[in-house]
């Protein structure tokens, strides 16, 4: 079974390439497709799909011709994206959070400065650096 995802990924690439996507020779797990300066993008990692392009008439046909719904996408490798009239929110809150958190931080306290306060007395001689 370690071999499973590698044949799903083979498969499903296989399919892409019969509805005319080209596999970057760069990154294998993008797949990109140009059809009368139609371009769009599809981005595969583990499981998980993401499928950009500029109109949603056009990605629905994309998800029709793969026979799946990939939902809309709302977090990705550590960044939440949010979607609105104005546009495309893209945000790193959540993992910076959980770094903070990770060292420990969560509950210090914010500064206005992370210099020090009395540097007077730094450069003298005979003090450390």
């Amino acid at each position: 079974m370690k071999q499973a995802s590698r044949e799903w990924f083979a498969k499903f690439t296989s399919s892409l390439k019969r509805i005319g996507f080209t596999q970057s020779v760069y990154d294998h797990s993008l797949v990109i497709r140009d059809i009368k300066n139609v371009f769009t993008i599809l981005l595969v990692y583990v499981d998980d799909i993401i499928l950009a392009q500029k109109s949603i008439s056009d990605i629905e046909r994309v998800t029709q011709q793969l026979d799946k719904d990939l939902g809309d996408l709302k977090k990705k490798l550590g960044l939440e994206i949010a979607r609105s009239n104005k546009g495309i929110h893209i945000s790193q809150r959540k993992y910076t959070l959980d770094i903070i958190n990770d060292i420990g931080f969560l509950a210090a306290k914010p500064c206005s400065t992370s210099m020090m306060k009395d540097t007077k007395n730094m450069f003298q001689e005979g003090i450390p650096i």
